[in-house]
């Protein structure tokens, strides 16, 4: 015999409809999560190996920066200054202010040669080409200018990043990489 409750449930909404609420509100707060909390990346390159390596999936969280600004050494998404729409991973190596020099293979910030280990050893030169977005090469020392932060991929002689298209606006920072979770042989936190 049914209770008074399933009595009650089967006079008000069929089930069907039940369903479309569920899946609905569902995909809705899916949304909500991506859009605002967190949201799941593929790394489509080596530009950041070996810290994380081409196909590694990631996750990229959203609440830190709603609140602050990306911290040397933060890994960030971003959107492309050339390519609107496409994501580009990297980390930061300075913030709005900060002075950036390479010299001999090695990135200076405010005079303070860096120790990368995260480099594995490769240097750290300007870049000859530079993107179209600029109006000539970046000329070094270069001071990262207000809202804007410096990037680099930690595969150095092989990343296209603020060497090539220069300081990246704040504004275009989308998370802070925090987790790669597949595959699992390369699960960890960054």
């Amino acid at each position: 015999m049914a209770s008074s409750e399933q009595k009650e449930r089967g006079k008000g909404i069929p089930g069907w409809l039940e369903w479309v609420i569920t899946i609905a509100v569902g995909v809705t707060l899916a949304l909500l999560v991506r859009a605002f909390v967190a949201e799941v990346y593929i790394v489509p390159s080596g530009s950041m190996l070996d810290t994380i390596q081409e196909g590694d999936r990631l996750l990229g969280e959203k609440v830190t920066y709603k609140t602050s600004s990306p911290k040397w050494g933060d890994i960030v998404t971003f959107d492309d200054p050339e390519k609107p729409g496409t994501t580009l991973i990297k980390r930061v190596i300075a913030v709005a202010g900060d002075t950036v020099d390479l010299r001999n293979g090695f990135v200076y910030v405010n005079g303070k040669k860096l120790s990368e280990s995260y480099t594995e050893g490769k240097p750290s030169y300007p870049l000859e080409q530079y993107s179209s977005t600029l109006g000539e090469a970046i000329s070094y020392p270069y001071k990262v200018p207000a809202g804007h932060i410096w990037v680099m991929g930690d595969n150095r002689t092989n990343s296209l990043d603020s060497r090539y298209f220069g300081a990246v606006s704040v504004d275009s920072v989308s998370s802070r990489a925090v987790f790669i979770f597949w595959p699992f042989k390369d699960a960890r936190g960054l």
